[in-house]
């Protein structure tokens, strides 16, 4: 099984799930900045709520996929807004791509508040959905 992880992050949070979840699937995670260059079964794409929307980087990656993708797990973060999934999956359905209603999400920090967040049980919660996924 083929398993890539991207995402954008502008604090850190979302790395913080990224690198947990790349440690459960051994794999490296990049930034959106990184093109898919092979096929693959599981793309985990993570973001964040930025001004009350994702950034663009996540639509231009998720515009210029240009290599099969079986199915997308979105993975966020943010302070405010429950999660980046509506959004993500608008963009991703509007490129012709599959994404899974499975998604994670946890409480980001953004100046104080939420002060912590991603911690450690959060980490472990973005494992947990991980090996859900890919077992």
């Amino acid at each position: 099984m083929n398993i890539a992880i991207r995402y954008y992050t502008k604090t850190g949070n979302t790395k913080k799930l990224a690198d947990a979840i790349a440690e459960v699937c051994n794999v490296e995670a990049e930034t959106v900045a990184e093109p898919l260059t092979e096929d693959v079964d599981i793309l985990f794409l993570g973001s964040a709520v930025y001004a009350a929307g994702i950034d663009n980087s996540i639509k231009e990656f998720l515009k210029n996929i240009s290599v099969n993708v079986g199915c997308i797990y979105s993975f966020s973060s943010a302070a405010l807004l429950e999660s980046t999934f509506g959004q993500v999956k608008k963009e991703a359905e509007a490129n012709g791509l599959k994404i899974s209603d499975d998604e994670f999400h946890c409480r980001g920090a953004f100046k104080l508040i939420h002060r912590g967040r991603p911690n450690d049980e959060d980490l472990k919660n973005a494992q947990e959905f991980a090996k859900r996924i890919i077992n």
